[in-house]
C-alpha cells in the first residue's frame, strides 16, 4: 500500500510499504480521510521528540473498519463489525495514571499519540492499536456525517476542551487570534455551543483573514499587521476589554496582547503552543492581579471530547463541512503540507 513515511526533518516520502496485519486486540481501518494541521507542518520541518522514525504520520483520521481482531469486542466491550464507519482519537491517554483516574485524560502523563508512537493515517490502511481501544478512543461516525467531516473531529475536540475550561457565558465578547481552521472552529463553538456575543478574529495574513471571515463571519476582523490590536479591541468594547481571548497561534506577542486586552474577570486560553526555542512572554502581573484574570493552558483533548465533536457536527450545532476547502489524493499529500504552510486553504484533507 501507499503511505507517507517520516524519516527525518524534511525527509518525508510517499512510498510503498506492506499492508499492516491486524492483531487479535486491534482493528484495521481503510482510511477514507486524514486531514492536515499546522502540527503536521511542524513535524515535516522539525520532527518531534515523541515521534520515532520511520513512522507513517497523520493523526486526524476517519475510515471504514475492514477487520476486527478476534479478542476486541470481548475485551473492550464493543460491537465493532466490518463495514462500520469510525473516527480515531489522536492523543491516547493511558487510562491508569493519577490524571486519568481523576478524569483529566487530556493531561495524561503517559500520553502517546497516533502518528507519533503508532503509525497514522496518511496511508491506505492503518491499525487502531489496543491502547486506543482500551480508552474507548474509536468512535462511530453518525450516519449523516461524512468521512471528511469526521476527520475534522479531532482538532474540533481540542477546541472543545479549551472552551470547556473558559466558562464562556451567553453574551461574552470573544477574541480569537489565528484565522486558521482551529480559529474558525473556536468561533463556531463559542457561538453555537456557548451563545457568545460579539466575536472578533485577529490575524496578520490579510488573505487568510478574509478567507476565514467569509466562512465564519466574525463580527469584525482585525489585521494585526495594520492596526494596534489591543487598542482596536478596547475601542470595540467601549474600553472594557474582551471577556474571553483564545490565542490559536504560535506567536508570543498574541499571548502578551491577550493579557493587555482582557476585561475584568477575563478568561484567556493559551491554545497555541510557542516555539520551544522561544517559549517565554512578558506578562504584566499587575493586570492579572488587579483585573482578576484567569489564564488557562489547553493541551489536546480527551476521548469524550472527540465524541462530543461528532455529536455537534451531526446535529448541525457546529458545521465543519464548508471549512474543508481542499481535498487531495494521497499521492499528492506533500502538496497538502505546502498549502497548509502557506495558509492557502482553511482545512485540507487527504483522501487515500
Amino acid at each position: 500500500m501507499k503511505a507517507l513515511r517520516f524519516y527525518a526533518p524534511e525527509d518525508v516520502r510517499v512510498e510503498d510499504v506492506p499492508e499492516p496485519d491486524c492483531g487479535p486486540d486491534e482493528i484495521k481501518l481503510k482510511v477514507k480521510n486524514c486531514s492536515t494541521c499546522g502540527t503536521d507542518v511542524k513535524i515535516f520541518y522539525n520532527g518531534h521528540q515523541n515521534l520515532s522514525p520511520p513512522r507513517t504520520i497523520g493523526h486526524e483520521i476517519a475510515g471504514e473498519v475492514v477487520e476486527v481482531g478476534s479478542d476486541v469486542n470481548a475485551t473492550y466491550g464493543g460491537d465493532w463489525q466490518v463495514g462500520d464507519r469510525a473516527q480515531v482519537i489522536a492523543a491516547v491517554p493511558c487510562g491508569d495514571c493519577y490524571e486519568c483516574k481523576k478524569g483529566w485524560m487530556a493531561v495524561c502523563q503517559n500520553q502517546t499519540s497516533v502518528g507519533y508512537q503508532y503509525d497514522g493515517g496518511f496511508a491506505e490502511y492503518m491499525i487502531v492499536p489496543k491502547q486506543v481501544l482500551k480508552v474507548d478512543g474509536l468512535n462511530r461516525i453518525p450516519d449523516n456525517v461524512g468521512y471528511d467531516e469526521a476527520s475534522a473531529a479531532e482538532p474540533f475536540a481540542c477546541a472543545i476542551n479549551a472552551q470547556e475550561l473558559l466558562g464562556i457565558e451567553p453574551g461574552d465578547t470573544v477574541v480569537v487570534f489565528g484565522a486558521g481552521p482551529i480559529g474558525c472552529m473556536h468561533i463556531r463553538i463559542a457561538r453555537g455551543v456557548h451563545q457568545a456575543g460579539p466575536v472578533y478574529l485577529v490575524d496578520v495574513n490579510a488573505e487568510r483573514l478574509k478567507m476565514s471571515a467569509d466562512a465564519v463571519h466574525p463580527d469584525e476582523t482585525i489585521n494585526g499587521a495594520e492596526v494596534d490590536v489591543v487598542e482596536r479591541v478596547m475601542e470595540l468594547t467601549g474600553g472594557r476589554g474582551a471577556d474571553v481571548i483564545i490565542t490559536a497561534t504560535a506567536a508570543n506577542i498574541t499571548q502578551e496582547q491577550a493579557i493587555s486586552m482582557a476585561a475584568r474577570n477575563g478568561r484567556i486560553s493559551f491554545f497555541g503552543g510557542l516555539p520551544k526555542t522561544d517559549p517565554f512572554i512578558k506578562c504584566d502581573s499587575n493586570l492579572v492581579h488587579y483585573r482578576q484574570l484567569h489564564i488557562h493552558g489547553a493541551n489536546g483533548s480527551a476521548p469524550e471530547h472527540n465524541k462530543r465533536a461528532l455529536e455537534y457536527i451531526s446535529t448541525g450545532q457546529v458545521p465543519v463541512k464548508d471549512l474543508i476547502t481542499e481535498h487531495i489524493p494521497l499521492d499528492r499529500v506533500l502538496d497538502a503540507f505546502t498549502i497548509v504552510k502557506n495558509g492557502e486553504a482553511i482545512k485540507v484533507t487527504v483522501e487515500p
